[in-house]
């Protein structure tokens, strides 16, 4: 960076890359999670069933 706080051309390209590559794992991990998380949900919803018949008394 010099020291006026400007980037240069490079070190513009080379932020936009790094930025573009950084984008593209996020929304394929949200991709992924999104994919994963009915399973997820249904299991969580699951185990909540059970925690409250078992805290009930008869």
């Amino acid at each position: 960076m010099s020291s006026d706080g400007e980037l240069t051309p490079e070190e513009q390209r080379d932020r936009l890359r790094r930025r573009a590559a950084f984008l593209r794992e996020l929304a394929e991990a949200r991709e992924l999670r999104r994919r994963v998380t009915p399973w997820r949900s249904r299991r969580e919803q699951l185990h909540a069933v059970l925690r409250r018949r078992t805290f009930r008394s008869g």
